[in-house]
């Protein structure tokens, strides 16, 4: 007999992108269709984004006011708004495995984005320009190239060249884009000094640094501050000697065959930093997610793969950790006020917990007010002219709460603590953090500092 949701955390199925009838569109129908049913008759994650007021709106005008009454034709539209956050299946579904109903709501949502794919459904300047946006190599090659960077970013910060890009690729010209960088983290970080390798009972002593695409094309400096905490701390690092893009942002779009081909050029030299023992580190949580989930899942039974998964941490995670073990230096010199902070979702549903607010409250003097909410970003999602405004509408509660910052009990002479506006918004999400700050500047609430969570800690550690 069915049970009334989950009484154990849930659990995940592998991705069976090869079997025989995943590309099958009736049989993926009839999935949406079971899955919309038991979504129906629950709601409990219309808060989360567009997908589920979209099916409940969809269910609710139709002639039967059932599943059943609405068009499969439309199921595309709720397909369409999901962006694959995951916080439906790990914080709020009571319907997920080991439950019988067996629901998976966004890998059921990336299986009908990949038959969208397969067949082919491109050609409209909304489907090439997020192929084009999902192609963080081919744009990011173009960064640190003298004079041609910084033609490129002038040109982009034109009303004229966003207008354009508006209409050729869809990218909403009143997004925030990010710049690109003259320098390549990869080709400017410095090499670590030397250092003995202290391993702990939780952590290795050494680090391999897997850049990610955006801090390597558009914002090495959050890479640079990454290296100088590690330095700080006497950890020895490198950078993975060569890398591409982790396949998230196809994956997104449902273009798995791009995926398995990010797979077979990262995973074997990742899984030799695993084998010689390092502790694998990225700064942008959908990047470290892809290691941990979606390619394990997309590839259970190759041994690289579920090896790399185990050496993947996030840069918090791993931090924590090392002061479990006694091996981090926890004396910061440097305040830094009111902080408000975003968990970013891809890092939530790494189930590691609240790292990064442990690290920002050992800070002297620093009150750190921690928020749950989606930003809306989700990727393209945050750029493209379709979907930006539905992510500036989502993340709106969002950029409000995080405007008025509790405080705390004030100090003699010292008014930092008093509740408003924070002195920094902060989310380990990069792309996340910039949309943040552009909610603020939209929405009138203010212009506080925006800082990515390992540049306050080097700031609070001192470090020049």
């Amino acid at each position: 007999m069915a049970t009334e949701g989950n009484l154990q955390a849930p659990t995940r199925h592998a991705i069976d992108w090869k079997g025989a009838d995943f590309y099958n569109e009736e049989k993926c129908f009839d999935e949406l269709e079971r899955i919309f049913d038991i979504c129906h008759g629950c709601r409990r994650c219309v808060s989360l984004c567009g997908s589920f007021p979209t099916l409940f709106d969809l269910v609710d005008e139709s002639s039967t006011m059932e599943v059943d009454g609405v068009a499969k034709a439309d199921y595309r539209k709720v397909v369409d708004q999901c962006y694959m956050c995951d916080l439906c299946y790990m914080t709020k579904c009571p319907y997920t495995p080991p439950h019988e109903w067996n629901v998976d709501f966004p890998h059921t949502m990336l299986r009908a984005k990949a038959i969208k794919f397969e067949k082919g459904e491109v050609g409209n300047k909304v489907t090439l320009g997020e192929k084009f946006l999902s192609s963080t190599d081919v744009h990011g090659s173009f960064a640190g190239i003298p004079i041609v960077s910084q033609a490129i970013n002038k040109i982009n910060d034109t009303k004229t060249a966003r207008k354009a890009l508006e209409a050729t690729l869809d990218v909403a010209s009143e997004a925030w884009l990010p710049e690109l960088a003259t320098k390549k983290f990869r080709s400017s970080a410095e090499k670590s000094p030397e250092h003995a390798v202290v391993n702990g009972a939780k952590t290795p002593g050494k680090v391999a640094i897997y850049s990610t695409c955006y801090i390597n094309y558009n914002e090495p400096g959050i890479g640079h501050d990454l290296i100088k905490i590690l330095d700080h701390n006497a950890i020895p690092y490198v950078l993975v000697n060569k890398e591409s893009c982790c396949g998230m942002p196809k994956l997104e779009l449902g273009d798995l065959n791009s995926v398995a081909k990010s797979k077979e050029a990262n995973i074997p030299v990742l899984a030799q930093y695993a084998a010689d023992g390092y502790a694998i580190l990225t700064a942008v949580p959908s990047c470290t997610l892809m290691f941990k989930q979606e390619l394990p899942l997309m590839f259970p039974d190759c041994a690289d793969t579920q090896a790399v998964k185990a050496a993947m941490w996030d840069p918090f995670e791993y931090f924590m950790a090392r002061k479990r073990d006694g091996l981090l230096k926890t004396e910061f010199p440097v305040s830094l006020g009111k902080i408000s902070y975003q968990i970013p979702c891809h890092g939530r549903v790494q189930n590691i917990g609240k790292k990064t607010e442990e690290m920002l409250k050992m800070i002297p003097d620093t009150f750190v007010q921690t928020n749950e909410r989606c930003s809306g970003h989700a990727g393209t999602f945050g750029v493209k002219k379709a979907t930006h405004s539905q992510a500036m509408k989502i993340g709106k509660p969002l950029f409000k709460k995080m405007a008025d910052h509790p405080g705390s009990l004030p100090t003699t002479g010292d008014d930092r603590a008093a509740a408003g506006l924070p002195d920094y918004i902060s989310s380990d999400c990069p792309l996340g953090g910039h949309h943040i700050a552009q909610g603020f500047e939209v929405n009138g609430l203010g212009s506080p500092e925006q800082q990515h969570p390992l540049s306050l800690v080097r700031k609070a550690y001192g470090i020049k």
